[in-house]
């Protein structure tokens, strides 16, 4: 699976971003017939250099505009998206411009309080917008990864100085953007005050990227570095990997409705233990915190006809797990892995049915924004024992009356 991996531990802006995929081999020559078809209507000329930040080499993206009255590019939404809608890009790689400068919009729209046909750019209404979300768009359509992966993005601290006036970091295009795509900031290490993630890189990852986080472990085939303009008290870089191989850490989907967990499995094989023991260690495993345990049948050696008893729990509770296994003696030695699952984005609630009954319920978030149902079973015998109807006309009654969900918590996982 090729995946691409970029690695910005001095933030996210559009031109690191380039400026990394420029670094990349083989990449340039797509970005640049891509922004060509841009530079037929307005003259600007993009360069790279070949640059050091705290002794780290790396690329910094250089762009020049020419100074005639036909290169004032347009700064509201409508014209730049007419702009986008005409230019003669591929289908794909102008869904993904398309997409990332709706994106921006969007959180302009909301943070202004206005509609998006009136969204006016100030900062992001430059030609330089333009070039880094078309080239970097561009250079991902051209290495056509199976997935991408962002470390979660430090925002910085401190003010910026912008067209609405002074405003705390992170601006709040980028806190929009967050909120929206659920994706976790991090905090800074840096001393220094300063803007680390700018709206424009943030907008590019949200609506490109598959997942962000950091991958458990990884084969790196192929580097691209690329450089800020600011002066930092640590190296002001962002890097692309092109990865082989991968085994996926703490993922979480930009989509906010699949989420990567992580998990630890637990597993023993036991053959002196009565049935009558194992379940009760297997309830102890599950009160202690388990997420499910197993036992199947084994045959072990010396031909005895043993266990495998498997835990799965979170990393947290591993430890109390551990201790369970060897103070109940039921094993001498215990297998223990690091695992992980994808898992759906959850609500508990309730459903008041015809019957006059409550029914406990489960709603599940799909990743196509559907949200489906699923009644609590013990709650569906419950109420058929109570009322003496069958389990099915409950169950029938439940999901004619499964629009009066009322929820019980806020989403989890």
């Amino acid at each position: 699976m090729k995946t691409l991996f970029f690695s910005c531990p001095s933030g996210l802006s559009g031109d690191m971003l380039l400026g990394a995929l420029l670094d990349l081999p083989g990449t340039r020559k797509i970005i640049e017939d891509s922004l060509a078809l841009v530079g037929k209507t307005y003259d600007f000329e993009l360069a790279t250099k070949e640059d050091k930040t705290q002794g780290l080499r790396g690329l910094k993206v250089i762009i020049s505009k020419g100074q005639s009255q036909s290169n004032i590019f347009p700064s509201f939404w409508r014209d730049i998206r007419d702009i986008i809608l005409h230019a003669h890009w591929s289908t794909s790689l102008k869904k993904k411009i398309y997409s990332t400068y709706s994106s921006l919009a969007e959180a302009e729209a909301a943070v202004h309080g206005c509609d998006i046909e009136e969204v006016h750019f100030h900062e992001l209404g430059k030609i330089e917008t333009l070039i880094n979300i078309v080239g970097v768009c561009a250079a991902v359509e051209y290495l056509n990864p199976d997935q991408i992966i962002c470390s979660n993005p430090p925002t910085g601290f401190g003010d910026v100085e912008t067209s609405h006036g002074i405003l705390p970091i992170p601006v709040p295009v980028v806190l929009e953007l967050a909120r929206k795509f659920q994706i976790e900031l991090a905090s800074s290490t840096i001393k220094k005050a300063a803007e680390l993630t700018t709206p424009t890189g943030l907008a590019l990852m949200a609506c490109l990227c598959n997942n962000f986080g950091q991958p458990e472990s990884y084969i790196v085939k192929a580097i691209g570095i690329g450089l800020g303009n600011r002066i930092l008290d640590q190296p002001n870089l962002l890097r692309v990997c092109e990865l082989d191989q991968f085994v996926l850490g703490d993922l979480t989907r930009t989509d906010g409705a699949i989420k990567w967990q992580k998990l630890v499995t637990q597993e023993a094989w036991i053959d002196d233990v009565s049935s009558e023991d194992i379940a009760v260690f297997t309830d102890q495993l599950r009160k202690a915190g388990a997420i499910e345990v197993t036992c199947n049948t084994v045959q072990m050696k010396k031909s005895r006809q043993g266990f495998c008893i498997k835990a799965i729990v979170l990393p947290d509770k591993a430890a109390d797990l551990r201790k369970i296994w060897f103070e109940n003696e039921m094993t001498i030695g215990l297998r223990e892995r690091l695992d992980g699952r994808w898992t759906l984005l959850r609500r508990e609630g309730s459903v008041l049915i015809e019957s006059g009954k409550v029914v406990s319920a489960k709603q599940i978030q799909r990743p196509d924004g559907r949200i489906t149902i699923k009644p609590e079973h013990d709650d569906l015998v419950r109420v058929s024992l109570e009322t003496g109807k069958s389990i099915d006309s409950i169950r029938k009654e439940f999901f004619l009356s499964k629009s009066d969900f009322i929820s019980e918590e806020d989403w989890t996982l």
